[in-house]
């Protein structure tokens, strides 16, 4: 019997052991670099894929009549075509086949094509972005964006869905991000001041995956509102929560509402700081 005792005993003291060396592989195996820098490219192809709606929003506001557009995004150098009688119709902004400087301090080249049944305001309008060779700060979009206006919501905010399938080759062959993404936009302030857009404060909700050429596969769920206000470059607030399968929870946090290029990233107990790109 104390025999039985004596190995039983042995039996379950390797299982610990082999239990707590598993355990230890797998926290060995979690690559808080690459985590981090999954959190970065999910905040990039964000950015850069929010900023041609934005971009779009400011052209289809501006008279029909207009060619030259000098407004918060654009430049000088930037040229808007608009066919208003195919069916549905059209508009072309060309920034030319070289860096153009635009307002927000980034650079553009290439063209967004843009589709669109009504007016930005009405009611089931449905906008479709494309691209032609469009880059930003060198890197390039790829795919489909569609927006649709849904109307107000239950606090008499303008909502639009947003569904994204593109993706975006990272500038000094810095890899491919595949981003799809289903949003909700919000626009929560400045709708009684049409012409003057940097009063209008917009807030983000949905969810987005990336994946990355090795594979690498995140899905992403926006838990808190993410605010973009259009008097700054980047979002002011919000939080991005953020898995792979089998690895630990991703946390991104925009802050407190300061117009500032910070985030904070917090990944298996760990919080980085780092710079939206």
């Amino acid at each position: 019997m104390k025999k039985i005792k004596l190995i039983l005993g042995i039996l379950i003291v390797a299982s610990l052991v082999f239990s707590l060396n598993a355990c230890n592989k797998e926290d060995a195996s979690i690559n808080t670099d690459k985590e981090i820098n999954l959190a970065s490219d999910e905040a990039l192809s964000d950015k850069l894929f929010s900023d041609v709606k934005d971009i779009v929003d400011e052209a289809m506001g501006i008279g029909l009549k207009s060619t030259e557009i000098d407004t918060i995004f654009m430049g000088p150098c930037v040229v808007k075509t608009i066919d208003t009688i195919g069916i549905p119709h059209t508009i072309t902004i060309d920034f030319g086949e070289t860096n153009c400087l635009c307002r927000d301090g980034r650079y553009r080249r290439g063209k967004i094509m843009v589709h669109y049944t009504g007016r930005y305001r009405q009611v089931g309008t449905v906008i479709t972005h494309t691209f032609d060779n469009y880059f930003v700060n060198d890197n390039q979009l790829l795919g489909t964006k569609i927006v649709t206006n849904q109307g107000f919501n239950s606090n008499n905010n303008m909502t639009w869905t947003i569904s994204v399938n593109g993706q975006v080759i990272k500038a000094n062959n810095g890899g491919t991000i595949t981003r799809v993404a289903e949003r909700m936009r919000e626009w929560s302030e400045g709708i009684e001041t049409p012409h003057r857009r940097w009063d209008d404060v917009y807030l983000l909700t949905g969810t987005s995956t990336i994946t990355r050429e090795d594979g690498s596969m995140q899905t992403s769920t926006i838990t808190t509102a993410l605010k973009k206000k259009m008097n700054c470059h980047w979002i002011v607030s919000g939080i991005i929560e953020m898995q792979r399968t089998g690895k630990p929870l991703k946390v991104m946090d925009y802050g407190d509402g300061q117009c500032d290029d910070l985030a904070t990233v917090t990944v298996n107990g760990e919080t980085r700081t780092i710079h939206l790109r």
